[in-house]
């Protein structure tokens, strides 16, 4: 059965690949981007099951008059995919207050913002299916990305509270945390911090352990999202990519083992 799907950052990515994918099985698709003429291959192609809309998601007014739009204009909105979002390069000493400010603006607030906004109308339907982009370092700290890092942590707060909120309501959250994939998202479309020398030790180590082979074909992982898009029972958290499940699994029994180190010091700060 065809669904309604409101997709922002469609203009290239993920957003584009996902939202050409759904229009080419048939789905209704709203698909929002800073630059509207980025869809106009889509309209062309696609014609009146596509919906573009001009949107930077940082503008909640905005936002919230996009998917109410959306929903006077198809009737529905089944699924909300919330993909806007950008990468920030840089050391967190490095990282200015504009830098931090700006990329929580997109990444989580953004974010935030399309997420109220559509849960009354979900609510009133007694379905929906909000799906957060988030990031396998919304899981792990990893160098150089750390302000970047911490608004996907933000986004994986928030959305697993949510999760918890809104279940009873019939709609369903899911994280999805891809791996590094061969996107525009760490070219022309990312932000970079002004360079201090006293990291480039640190950079070049980072760099350096980096493969081709950890870049995953963006193409590759429209199977997954088609599938979880029609899944009845969707998951809270969804890996992208097959690096993402090792380096979560060994960051995880680190941590697990450094707690058991101090579980008689932590016991004891209990008091009673």
């Amino acid at each position: 059965m065809a669904k309604t799907i409101f997709i922002t950052g469609a203009s290239r990515g993920f957003g584009k690949l996902w939202a050409e994918a759904l229009l080419q099985r048939g789905d209704k698709v709203i698909a929002t981007a800073r630059d509207i003429k980025s869809l106009d291959d889509l309209v062309k192609k696609y014609g009146n099951n596509i919906l573009p809309l001009q949107l930077d998601v940082v503008d909640r007014a905005a936002g919230y008059a996009a998917i109410q739009k959306a929903k006077e204009h198809f009737g529905s909105i089944d699924v909300l995919i919330n993909n806007a979002g950008y990468g920030l390069f840089g050391s967190v000493e490095e990282t200015s207050e504009q830098d931090a400010r700006s990329i929580m603006e997109t990444n989580f607030f953004g974010l935030l913002w399309l997420t109220q906004a559509v849960l009354p109308i979900m609510r009133a339907q007694g379905h929906g299916h909000i799906i957060q982009v988030s990031s396998v370092v919304g899981l792990i700290g990893i160098p150089v990305l750390g302000v970047y890092n911490a608004s996907k942590f933000a986004v994986e707060g928030v959305s697993e509270t949510l999760a918890t909120e809104v279940k009873g309501f019939g709609i369903n959250i899911t994280l999805v945390e891809p791996n590094s994939y061969s996107t525009d998202w760490g070219g022309s479309s990312a932000s970079h911090a002004a360079a201090m020398p006293e990291y480039e030790g640190v950079k070049t180590a980072f760099y350096a352990a980096l493969s081709d082979d950890m870049f995953g074909i963006p193409e590759a992982t429209t199977p997954a999202m088609l599938k979880l898009i029609d899944s009845n029972n969707p998951p809270l958290r969804l890996f992208l990519g097959k690096y993402s499940y090792p380096l979560v699994k060994q960051n995880y029994e680190s941590r697990m083992a450094e707690w058991d180190t101090w579980k008689e010091v932590a016991d004891k700060a209990h008091g009673k």
